[in-house]
């Protein structure tokens, strides 16, 4: 059984498998070797773009403690018919508060 040469990928552009199919096999290796470079540089710098609009978070508040996380947000609790304003944020399994200020009943 004669060895038969590989089957192109179904995306590539007919242009493209005839300049590689006329190309001498150390080309060939240079092609390779570049486009898995060109690849792996694609993919870092993709996911590097995704990961730096993971990180655009808001300027940290001026009223926020230096110790309560900038994803806190504010909630309301109701204590003794009283409402209090509370920092509040997720700490692995726990949720946190830190009592900011009571609530102005005419807002």
């Amino acid at each position: 059984m004669p060895y038969e040469p590989p089957t192109p990928p179904a995306g590539l552009p007919a242009k493209l498998v005839d300049t590689l199919n006329e190309s001498p096999p150390e080309q060939l290796r240079d092609v390779a070797r570049y486009a898995e470079g060109l690849a792996e540089h694609r993919e870092r710098e993709a996911r590097l773009e995704k990961e730096s609009g993971e990180d655009d978070i808001e300027e940290r508040p001026d009223n926020l403690p230096d110790d309560v996380p900038t994803k806190a947000t504010i909630t309301i609790k109701e204590i003794n018919d009283n409402r209090y304003y509370y920092w509040q944020w997720r700490d692995g399994d726990k949720v946190r508060s830190k009592y900011k200020e009571p609530v102005n009943p005419d807002d």
